[in-house]
């Protein structure tokens, strides 16, 4: 089958479109890796990357200013995370900056946050410098004591559910007492019972005032209740008599003194 004058047409301008989109495609990608920018390089250390790699942002004021260009263990506790960045953020970034890991958006990927240095902050950072750095929030240990905390929420909520259950079915001594309906009129009538003997307490003792008023009346007691009257007088008429004298002394001191 020959091919036509309009399909030869149709396949270079097919093939010439996917090239523009490759060369658009590199453009875009190389540019957001900062392929085409002058660049310089820095490099801070973590004990734990918490997922970050090879490739990865670098955020400086909330724009991507270059990427992770390497990540090399050195010691058992310690990652050392190489950037390259962008000649132009150089004059920003300065030798008290900090470097931390942070994630795009919530489930983004991981990247390198530099925070900017202190106020009075004025040496700019070199090529090869050292940022200091933030370790990462270890994410694993907060989960697992999240899961112990679901797992003891479990076990409190299930036995809760057993008392209630067996609170509900009427055994032990809350869940007889809750639903005996022979035990509730027990206590309802120990109750009363209790109440009326409270009754006769206030009664006896309004007698027993409304007696002692009557014997203190009584010709024959009166005598007997005139003398304590009399001996309790006497006794306050000691106690005032020790406080005047007591009184005057410490006055007459205080003459004696002047």
């Amino acid at each position: 089958m020959r091919t036509t004058s309009s399909q030869k047409v149709k396949i270079g301008l097919f093939t010439f479109i996917g090239f523009v989109i490759l060369l658009l495609a590199v453009f875009f990608i190389g540019n957001q890796k900062s392929l085409f920018n002058s660049t310089f390089r820095v490099y801070g250390t973590f004990k734990n990357v918490n997922g970050l790699t090879v490739g990865n942002n670098v955020r400086f004021a909330g724009i991507n200013v270059g990427v992770v260009e390497a990540i090399n263990i050195v010691t058992d506790s310690s990652v050392r995370v190489d950037l390259s960045l962008n000649n132009s953020v150089k004059k920003f970034i300065k030798k008290d900056s900090k470097l931390s890991i942070g994630s795009d958006g919530l489930m983004g990927d991981k990247l390198i946050v530099i925070s900017p240095g202190g106020i009075n902050s004025s040496q700019e950072i070199e090529t090869g410098n050292e940022i200091k750095s933030i370790n990462p929030v270890d994410v694993d240990k907060i989960i697992t004591k999240l899961t112990k905390v679901a797992d003891n929420a479990e076990t409190l909520t299930s036995n809760l559910s057993e008392i209630v259950a067996k609170v509900n079915s009427g055994k032990g001594s809350i869940g007889r007492l809750l639903n005996d309906d022979k035990i509730a009129r027990d206590l309802e009538g120990t109750v009363k019972q209790a109440k009326t003997t409270m009754k006769g307490v206030h009664s006896t003792t309004a007698t027993l005032n409304e007696d002692l008023k009557a014997a203190q009346s009584n010709f024959l007691l009166k005598g007997f209740f005139n003398k304590k009257k009399k001996a309790a007088k006497a006794k306050q008429d000691s106690i005032n008599k020790v406080k005047e004298d007591a009184i005057k002394a410490k006055e007459k001191a205080a003459k004696n003194d002047n």
